[in-house]
């Protein structure tokens, strides 16, 4: 007997990604019900090669569903998920609302699937950030083995990252530059991101980051170790798919490349990609539609005592959000639930 699953957010990027990766990875379900907003009512979404029609998420009724993905902002994720949760459905939330909870889970199976247990806490499990995600992927076996201390991190962030429209504004100024009188004002961005890229993600704070850079300090600490410190530069660029990270990282103990590029050879998710030459790296483009975190450029830094350099690159609706979601339902079904 399989799951009954619900998909919350259906019509949106990651709502519709999370549906191909159930269907791909043959995610035992009964059933799966794609819920969406009142105006998405009666529209038709893919479910493999079933068509699935959009229900109305306000009134419906979770109790006798296993679990709901949900990615639909933490304004309705604030309204509805406690609703499923004490209906007696577990929600595995893809927005920043429940992450910061000490009571909720925030998990990346490769790295710490134990945190699913927790789940009964409050019957809901958070989904890291984008960037948060793969970074953590990369890390977390080099951190078993030598103990990181600090990291710095620059990202390269695609605009899908920040919904539809974004990668609609990308694709109309881009247009715009080689039509005159076509040009499109930024109306996502706060500047023109065609041609360009922006040092802003999320809003600023007091302290100068902006919560994007907040995010990845706060959440790698809950997800692998409170005592690793974290700096963060995130960067949206003009790229439609795929999140790319150039990390700095230092480490309690020495960590020869050599043995660091073994290691993530043999880690869950990664794919090492890393030959010195021409085109021995992966890049966004290569990565969009992969399950894996690549990993490339692996070297030794000898500026600091233990140091390493990664390049990591992945597929921001995939693992970033909508795979991260998918795998935590099957960790929490192998480890806790047991139906499938």
């Amino acid at each position: 007997m399989g799951y009954k699953i619900v998909v919350a957010g259906a019509t949106g990027n990651v709502g519709r990604e999370m549906l191909n990766i159930l269907d791909e990875r043959q995610f035992p379900a009964d059933e799966v019900v794609a819920l969406a907003s009142r105006r998405s009512l009666g529209t038709e979404v893919s479910y493999g090669d079933k068509t699935l029609t959009c229900k109305d998420i306000e009134g419906f009724d979770f109790s006798g569903y296993d679990i709901a993905l949900f990615a639909i902002g933490s304004d309705a994720t604030k309204q509805y998920a406690p609703i499923a949760a004490k209906q007696g459905c577990v929600v595995i939330d893809n927005s920043s609302l429940y992450r910061y909870d000490p009571e909720i889970p925030l998990v990346v199976p490769e790295v710490n699937p134990e945190a699913v247990d927790n789940y009964t806490n409050k019957n809901i499990i958070a989904n890291p950030n984008c960037s948060t995600a793969q970074m953590v992927v990369a890390l977390k076996p080099l951190h078993d083995r030598a103990k990181i201390k600090r990291v710095v991190v620059s990202t390269y962030q695609s605009v899908s990252g920040s919904g539809k429209d974004a990668i609609d504004e990308l694709w109309n100024q881009t247009k715009g530059v080689y039509v005159p009188g076509q040009e499109v004002e930024p109306k996502v961005y706060p500047k023109q991101i065609a041609f360009n890229v922006i040092p802003h993600i999320d809003v600023f704070l007091d302290s100068g980051d902006t919560k994007e850079e907040w995010k990845m300090v706060t959440e790698t600490k809950k997800i692998i170790d409170t005592s690793i410190k974290v700096t963060a530069t995130c960067v949206r660029v003009p790229v439609f798919v795929g999140h790319a990270e150039s990390l700095n990282v230092e480490f309690e103990d020495f960590l020869d490349e050599d043995e660091a590029r073994d290691i993530l050879r043999e880690a869950p998710g990664i794919m090492v990609v890393d030959k010195r030459e021409d085109g021995g790296y992966t890049t966004p483009v290569e990565c969009v539609g992969d399950f894996a975190t690549f990993v490339s450029r692996i070297r030794q830094d000898v500026t600091i005592e233990n140091g390493l350099n990664l390049w990591c690159v992945s597929d921001n609706l995939r693992k970033g959000a909508a795979l991260n979601a998918v795998q935590i339902a099957e960790t929490l079904g192998k480890r806790c639930l047991k139906k499938g």
